[in-house]
C-alpha cells in the first residue's frame, strides 16, 4: 500500500499549456470561500455574487429536504486524506437507509471498516471528511463535508461542516441493484502500481476510456488547522478523459455552479483523487496524485464546452476487482442532456491540429446543399483531410476560393457563416448575385471540392452576456444572424442560462425568406428567451402570425412599439440601405455608437457617426506626393500618384499582381498584407482589425511622412 512512483508534475500535456500560479497568503477570508476558490471566481468575474451566493447556499446543518434525501440512497462517494497527505475519493454502498440523519448537524453512515480500501485510512475519528450523495436514477444530488465521529468499526457519524445542494448537470441516468450483502468486507488484494505502464494500464486505461462519469476529492487546510475535504461529480461523453503521453489525466472543465470547490483547492492545494468504477462489474479504480489548472490555451478552445482543463498526475493507483456489491443499469435514452453538448478529444485534436495551418488554403468537401428558398442554397463543408474545422465566433465569415471558367485565376469571396461553433462543421448559405454566387449554385454538387481559410471577422456576439441583444436581419443578412441565434440556444443551454434576444428578419415576401423552420425551431428551443418578429413587405397569401408578425418595413416606430423599455445591444446585417437606415434610426433614438454592432456588406460601408472617443486616433492624411511603391516579393516597383487616388490593391493589380481580396471595403480582413517600410492611411476608417505592420491594401494608400522624405512604401506581395 505504501508504494508510490512520481509523476513529473512539471510535464505538460502539450507545449501550450500553462497551468495556473498561485499562491495563499496564509490568512482566512471572511467569504465563506477560501482564496483558492476566490481567485478562480476572479478570473472569471463572479468573485462578487459568489460572496453573495455563498452565504445564502453554504449551511452548516442538513435541511428537511437533505435529511430526507439521503435515507434513500444505495452508495454514496466520500473523500478522505491519509496520513501521507494524499487525497483518496471512494464508493461505498448498501442498502438505502444507511445513511440517516438524526439531527440537522449530523449524518450518521451505517459502513463497516475497509482495509483494502485506501480512504479507509482517512476515516479515524476526528479526521476531515467530504461526500457526496448522488442518485443516479434521478440525478438528484448534494454535497456536505465535516468531521468524522466514530465509536466503532461499523460505522461513523459526520458532522456538518458544510452541506449545499448540486444541480442535476452531466449525469448519466443508471438503475441499481444488488448482487451481494453489502455489509460483508470482500477479501481482495489491491493491486498498487509503482509503474503506470505495467500490467494495469490495459486495465486502467480501458476503464478511463470508457468511463462518462467519474469522481474526485480534494482538500485545503484552511488557516487554524482546520481542513475542509470536498468531493464532486464529474460526467461527459464517454472518453471525455484523456490519457496523456506522460501518463497524466487531462479532464475538460465543463460549465458549472462557479463556486469552484475542486479547481480552488487544487491551486491552492495541488493534490486531487479520483474514483472511477465499472458500473456493470463493480470494480474500482482509485488514483491519488498532484494536480494542476489551465485556463487558457488551444485545447480549450478547440475542445466544445471545455471553459478550462485540469490535471491530474498519478503516484499511487489502486484496482480493486468487483469491489462494490451494487451494479448499474444505463437507462434507455438517459444520457446527460448536459454531456451531449460537449465535445470529444479526437474532434479536439483534430481541431488543433488545422489551427497549426490556419494561414493557408484548406480544401473542403460539400457534404450537402440545401435550397433554403428560390435565390439562396446552403453549403454544408468539411475538410477534405480528415483535419477538423477551426474555433470560430457567431456572426464571422469563411473567406473561400473557385476557379471559375472563364478567369485566369482563382476568385476569392467570403460568406457569412450560418452554422454555429458548436456544429462542428461549417455551412455558408449564398444568395445568387454574381459570378462566384452563380457558380457555386450552378455548377458545384455535394462532393465537389472548394478552397477556404480560417474563418474571420469581427462582428459577432457573446452568448453569455446579461444585456438582451436585438437582432436586425435584412433579407440575405439572416445569415450571420442564425449563427448568432444558434450560439445563443448552444450556450443558453450548456450554461442554463439563455441570453435574452429579438430578432427582426424583414423579407419582401414570404417565399423570399430562408430558414423559417429552423427558426421556430430555435425560438422553441430557446424557453421563451428567443422573441421572432418576422416582417413581410409584401403579404399576399402569408396569413398574419402565421407566416408574419408584422407588414411593411422594419423602422423605429416598429422597434418602440415591440421592444420593452431596456438597454439593449443592436446587430444589423442587410442591404447597404437597409443598414444605414436602421443604423440612422438607432443614433436617431439616442442609442450610442458603441452599441450598434454590424457586419457589412462591399465597399459601400456603413457610415458610422462615433462617439466621443479619445482613444480612437485619428487618421494619418494621405500623401501628398508621389510615393514609389516596392511589391518586395514580386521583385515590381510603381507609382502611386495622388490624382488618380488609387488604393493600394489597385495599384498591385494594375502591375499584373493578383493579391487576394474580397470586400474591397475594409470589412472582410482578405487582403491583409505586411507593411515592411512606410506608413498607409484610409479615406474611411475600415472595420476589419489589422496589426501595427499590416495594411488593407484594398482601401489602404500611402500615408504623409512628417519630414516630406521620398521613402518608398515597401509591401510584402
Amino acid at each position: 500500500m505504501n508504494t508510490s512512483i512520481t509523476s513529473p508534475a512539471s510535464a505538460a500535456a502539450t507545449p501550450a499549456a500553462t497551468p495556473v500560479q498561485f499562491t495563499p497568503s496564509g490568512t482566512d477570508t471572511d467569504s465563506p470561500w477560501h482564496e483558492g476558490e476566490i481567485h478562480m471566481q476572479k478570473l472569471v468575474g463572479v468573485d462578487a455574487r459568489m460572496a453573495e451566493v455563498g452565504k445564502r447556499v453554504l449551511r452548516d446543518h442538513l435541511i428537511e429536504q437533505h435529511r430526507q434525501f439521503y435515507p434513500q440512497l444505495p452508495f454514496a462517494v466520500f473523500g478522505a486524506v491519509d496520513d501521507n497527505g494524499d487525497v483518496w475519493a471512494t464508493l461505498r454502498a448498501n442498502h438505502p437507509g444507511f445513511l440517516h440523519s438524526p439531527d440537522p448537524y449530523q449524518l450518521a453512515v451505517n459502513i463497516p471498516r475497509d482495509p483494502n480500501d485506501p480512504a479507509d485510512a482517512g476515516m479515524d475519528d476526528s479526521k476531515a471528511i467530504g461526500m457526496i450523495g448522488i442518485e443516479l436514477h434521478t440525478r438528484r444530488r448534494n454535497r456536505l463535508n465535516g468531521t468524522v465521529t466514530r465509536s466503532s468499526d461499523d460505522g461513523f457519524a459526520i458532522r456538518v461542516g458544510h452541506s449545499y445542494g448540486n444541480c442535476p448537470q452531466y449525469i448519466q441516468l443508471r438503475n441499481f441493484e444488488f448482487t451481494r450483502d453489502p455489509m460483508a468486507v470482500v477479501s481482495s488484494k489491491n493491486k498498487l502500481h509503482a509503474d503506470w505502464e505495467s500490467t494495469l494500464n490495459d486495465q486502467a486505461h480501458a476503464m478511463i476510456a470508457a468511463a462518462d462519469t467519474f469522481f474526485v476529492a480534494t482538500y485545503l487546510d484552511r488557516p487554524g488547522e482546520k481542513r475542509e475535504v470536498d468531493v464532486s461529480h464529474r460526467g461527459g461523453k464517454p472518453g471525455f478523459v484523456r490519457i496523456d503521453a506522460n501518463g497524466s489525466l487531462t479532464i475538460p472543465d465543463f460549465a458549472g455552479n462557479l463556486f469552484f470547490n475542486t479547481l480552488g483547492n487544487i491551486i491552492a492545494n495541488p493534490k486531487a483523487g479520483l474514483v472511477f468504477t465499472d458500473f456493470a462489474n463493480g470494480d474500482v479504480l482509485q488514483i491519488t496524485g498532484d494536480a494542476d489548472v489551465i485556463i487558457d490555451g488551444p485545447e480549450i478552445a478547440a475542445f466544445q464546452g471545455a471553459e478550462r482543463l485540469w490535471r491530474v498526475f498519478p503516484r499511487k493507483v489502486v484496482l480493486r476487482k468487483a469491489a462494490l456489491p451494487i451494479r448499474w443499469r444505463d437507462q434507455t435514452d438517459g444520457a446527460s442532456p448536459n454531456s451531449l453538448l460537449t465535445g470529444d478529444w479526437e474532434t479536439a485534436e483534430r481541431k488543433v491540429a488545422a489551427m497549426q495551418n490556419a494561414i493557408t488554403w484548406k480544401n473542403l468537401k460539400i457534404t450537402r446543399i440545401v435550397k433554403e428558398n428560390r435565390i439562396i442554397k446552403s453549403f454544408h463543408l468539411e475538410p477534405l483531410d480528415g483535419t477538423g474545422t477551426l474555433p470560430y465566433k457567431a456572426g464571422q465569415h469563411l473567406p473561400i476560393r473557385v476557379t471559375v471558367p472563364g478567369h485566369d485565376k482563382p476568385l476569392i469571396r467570403t460568406y457569412t457563416l450560418s452554422s454555429s461553433p458548436s456544429d462542428n462543421r461549417y455551412r455558408i448559405s449564398v444568395k445568387r448575385e454574381g459570378v462566384v454566387s452563380s457558380y457555386l449554385h450552378d455548377h458545384l454538387a455535394e462532393g465537389d471540392v472548394i478552397e477556404a481559410r480560417a474563418p474571420a471577422g469581427d462582428f459577432s456576439i457573446d452568448a453569455n452576456a446579461k444585456r438582451p441583444a436585438v437582432l436586425i436581419a435584412g433579407g440575405i443578412g439572416i445569415t450571420p444572424m442564425i449563427s448568432m441565434l444558434r450560439h445563443i440556444v448552444y450556450e443558453g443551454l450548456r450554461t442554463r442560462g439563455f441570453r435574452p434576444t429579438w430578432l427582426f428578419y424583414a423579407a419582401r415576401t414570404r417565399e423570399d425568406r430562408a430558414f423559417d423552420d429552423e427558426l421556430v425551431e430555435l425560438v422553441k428551443a430557446a424557453q421563451g428567451s428567443i422573441r421572432l418578429v418576422r416582417v413581410l413587405a409584401d403579404p399576399t397569401d402569408a396569413e398574419p402570425r402565421r407566416d408574419y408578425e408584422a407588414s411593411g418595413h422594419i423602422d423605429m416606430n416598429l422597434l418602440r412599439s415591440l421592444l420593452p423599455f431596456d438597454d439593449f445591444d443592436f446587430y444589423l446585417c442587410g442591404p447597404p440601405p437597409f443598414m444605414q437606415a436602421m443604423y440612422d434610426g438607432l443614433r436617431g433614438l439616442n442609442i450610442t455608437d458603441t452599441r450598434i454592432h454590424a457586419e457589412a456588406f462591399g465597399p459601400a460601408s456603413l457610415q458610422r457617426r462615433h462617439d466621443s472617443q479619445p482613444d480612437l486616433p485619428e487618421l494619418a492624411p494621405a500623401s501628398s506626393t508621389e510615393t514609389k511603391v516596392d511589391f518586395s516579393s514580386s521583385g515590381q516597383s510603381t507609382i502611386w500618384k495622388p490624382v488618380d487616388g488609387k488604393t493600394l490593391l489597385e495599384l498591385a493589380e494594375d502591375a499584373g499582381l493578383a493579391p487576394e481580396a474580397s470586400c474591397r471595403g475594409g470589412n472582410c480582413g482578405t487582403c491583409r498584407t505586411k507593411i515592411l517600410q512606410g506608413n498607409v492611411t484610409y479615406k474611411t476608417r475600415p472595420s476589419a482589425k489589422t496589426a501595427p505592420d499590416e495594411a488593407l491594401i484594398c482601401c489602404a494608400v500611402p500615408a504623409a511622412t512628417e519630414d516630406d522624405s521620398n521613402e518608398p512604401l515597401v509591401l510584402e506581395l
